[in-house]
């Protein structure tokens, strides 16, 4: 049987906690953002959890089972 390979792009946009969540960017923070209040600006720059109805695709997608 061949290596399982990580999904590269996956792993560049996703990271595992020390208890095994997921974390994400927080998205539109490419442009138009100086329409944003200050409040929305410093709120992007957060990172989130991943829900739970995707971490196993991701978690899949990352080898980690």
């Amino acid at each position: 049987m061949p290596k399982m390979k990580t999904k590269k792009n996956v792993s560049k946009k996703f990271k595992v906690t020390g208890t095994g969540k997921l974390k994400r960017r927080s998205t539109g923070q490419n442009h138009y953002n100086t329409r944003d209040t200050g409040k929305a600006t410093r709120a992007k720059r957060a990172d989130h959890v991943v829900l739970a109805v995707d971490v196993k695709n991701v978690k899949r997608a990352l080898l980690q089972q």
